[in-house]
C-alpha cells in the first residue's frame, strides 16, 4: 500500500525511449563496425606497400652490390693490363731522349 501506483503513460514513454536508445546504440555499433573495417583496410594497404616498398629496396641493394663486385673485378682487370704502361713510358722518354740527341748530332 505504501508503494505509488504506476503510471502506464510513463511506462510507455520509458519503453519508447528504450527502443530509440537501443536503435542508437545499433547505429553507432554499425558506425564503428564500418569505421574498423575501413582502418583495417587502409592499415592493410599501408602494410603491403611497405612489404613491397623492403623488397624492392631489399632486391635493389643485391643489385648494387652485384654490380659494385663487377666493376671491382673490372677495375682489378684494368689495372692488371696497365701495368705495362710504366715500362712503355719509360721506354718512349728513353726513344725521345734518344731522338733528341740524334737530333742534336744531326745539327
Amino acid at each position: 500500500s505504501s508503494i505509488p501506483a504506476i503510471d502506464p503513460g510513463a511506462l510507455q514513454d520509458v519503453v519508447a525511449l528504450a527502443g530509440q536508445v537501443a536503435a542508437q546504440v545499433d547505429e553507432l555499433l554499425r558506425n564503428v563496425h564500418c569505421g574498423l573495417q575501413a582502418l583495417t583496410a587502409l592499415s592493410v594497404g599501408c602494410i603491403q606497400t611497405y612489404r613491397d616498398g623492403v623488397e624492392s629496396l631489399g632486391e635493389a641493394a643485391d643489385l648494387s652490390i652485384r654490380a659494385m663486385y663487377a666493376l671491382v673485378a673490372r677495375c682489378e682487370e684494368l689495372d692488371r693490363a696497365m701495368q705495362p704502361v710504366p715500362a712503355l713510358a719509360k721506354r718512349i722518354r728513353d726513344m725521345k731522349g734518344t731522338l733528341e740527341r740524334l737530333e742534336g748530332l744531326c745539327k
